[in-house]
């Protein structure tokens, strides 16, 4: 038998480089132009527009699908590697919807799960931009589907054994499967507001139930940011990386570092302006964001999942360059009551802050737990229970200022002292207790009220009312607290900013700021 001679080395360097300029140009010059015709950058142009100059390494340029068609199929439709995103190493998944509309084949799954394993193994964070049309048919039929590679163990977590690492995706166009899948388990979202995401595309909906559904109305911009999918939705794809890269730099590489400081700034407002924001009376609103900029660094305040549970705010931010997590209610929606879509979101952002150690910042004006039958089949007790035993098992620094109101559980689920907080202060304006002096009145003195009325009239019962509320407010204040030492202080207004700077400092101690 005669062994064939390899082919010139200079013929197979020409084969790679054909291999890769077919590779390089995607889906093609007609499909990319259509991509461009819809307002989309391609997979590659957001690659070199997320990370650093020079540093991309990419891996499995020259996959192909296990299911062969009559065509190339670049990389079998995700581009993958490793890059620096603002100095920092980053594993970098790409969807790439000029080739078969970004369908996930298995190949293109084993590409994607390589990487994020290698991420999970090697301690940094994962950044997926999405753009993809779900399973591709007939690559995940029969069979195969129940062979996919997927490895939920590494696919969607970091494995056993190593220290968590961030996981932030871009939503750049109509985005469902994996892609999905994904940004369901996502520390940070960032959604373009023409985009859509979900489980499903309309297309199998409407195969599998009749229902006839747009991207819009089933995963849009509006629905996936109400229902808390989405962290942010931002006007375009320069955006979205931004706002990407502002994630990544309040997050450690992974949940074994601290996070990283920065240069400390002065806040947008001082906080005696920030102070004086807050009406006197408890019923007024007021916007609770006038208040955290006088906490934090200047233009340090990223929210999170803001148009999901709006009556909460959960925000990353600065304090001194130090990252942290705001949570704080927003008396401008619902009264800043408490209620199962705040206590869920709330639940999500205390499991981010500890996961990549960043203290909590509390800032308590809360009228309580959302109460009626709608709240409790929701299961408003369920959502109670498990935050305040999140908040009270966090590692990290937790520090609660109470400004105005603070009344029943909602207190607790905004680390009250039974959450165990390192520090709980109070502003001369709180108020704390089971329940509004108003409404424990009517609860607790019922039967008297309703006697003085029938035996004296209206006017007698509603001077007892003014009596015993006031007796209750005077009750309410902190005064008693300080004295008893339920609370650690109370504090000028203008002293927010400073108090909370040091009790994070001394919260976290001599050890390191690692939780």
């Amino acid at each position: 038998m005669t062994i064939p001679e390899p082919p010139p080395a200079d013929e197979l360097a020409a084969e790679l480089a054909r291999r890769r300029a077919v590779a390089l140009e995607m889906g093609g010059t007609e499909r990319v132009a259509r991509h461009h015709a819809s307002g989309r950058l391609t997979v590659r142009e957001r690659i070199d527009r997320l990370v650093d100059r020079n540093s991309w390494l990419e891996v499995g340029m020259l996959a192909q699908p296990e299911r062969r068609i009559d065509r190339y199929v670049p990389g079998d439709a995700v581009v993958t590697g490793f890059a620096e995103i603002d100095g920092r190493p980053a594993a970098v998944i790409g969807i790439d919807a000029t080739v078969l509309a970004g369908t996930t084949a298995p190949v293109g799954m084993r590409k994607q799960g390589r990487v994020i394993a290698a991420a999970g193994r090697k301690g940094f964070p994962i950044v997926m931009l999405v753009d993809a049309d779900g399973g591709r048919i007939p690559d995940v039929m029969g069979w195969r589907f129940s062979g996919l590679p997927f490895d939920f163990s590494e696919f969607l977590q970091t494995p056993d054994g190593f220290p968590a690492v961030p996981r932030a995706v871009a939503v750049l166009g109509a985005s469902y499967g994996d892609a999905g899948l994904h940004a369901a388990t996502a520390d940070f979202v960032a959604m373009t507001a023409a985009a859509a995401v979900g489980l499903s595309g309309p297309s199998v909906i409407e195969a599998s139930i009749g229902e006839s559904i747009t991207d819009e109305q089933l995963g849009g911009a509006a629905i996936a940011s109400r229902t808390g999918t989405a962290h942010l939705v931002v006007d375009g794809e320069e955006d979205a990386f931004s706002a990407i890269r502002a994630f990544l730099s309040y997050v450690p590489s992974n949940a074994s570092l601290p996070a990283p400081h920065a240069a400390p700034t002065d806040p947008a407002r001082p906080m005696v302006e920030a102070a004086a924001a807050v009406p006197d009376r408890r019923r007024s609103g007021y916007d609770m964001y006038d208040v955290i900029e006088g906490l934090v660094d200047a233009h340090t305040i990223l929210p999170w999942r803001s148009a999901n549970a709006p009556n909460l705010i959960t925000a990353l931010a600065r304090l001194d360059g130090e990252p942290i997590g705001v949570i704080a209610n927003q008396p401008m929606h619902l009264g800043g009551v408490l209620d199962n879509p705040a206590l869920a979101k709330e639940l999500d952002f205390v499991d981010l802050c500890d996961r990549f150690n960043l203290p909590l910042v509390f800032l308590q004006d809360v009228p309580g737990l959302m109460v009626g039958s709608a709240a409790e089949r929701d299961g408003i007790v369920k959502s109670y229970e498990r935050i305040v035993a999140r908040i009270s098992r966090a590692r990290v620094p937790k520090i609660s200022f109470v400004l105005r109101k603070a009344y029943g559980g909602g207190h607790y689920a905004m680390g009250g002292r039974p959450t165990r907080p390192d520090f709980l202060f109070c502003w001369p304006t709180a108020e704390l207790g089971f329940m509004a002096p108003e409404a424990g009145v009517r609860t607790v003195h019922r039967r008297q009220l309703d006697n003085a009325a029938e035996e004296h009239g209206l006017e007698a019962r509603e001077a007892l009312f003014a009596e015993l509320s006031a007796e209750w407010t005077n009750e309410s204040e902190p005064w008693e607290a300080a004295a008893h030492g339920f609370v650690d202080d109370i504090i000028f207004p203008s002293e927010t900013r400073a108090t909370a700077i040091k009790a994070v400092d001394f919260a976290w101690g001599s050890r390191p700021r690692v939780s």
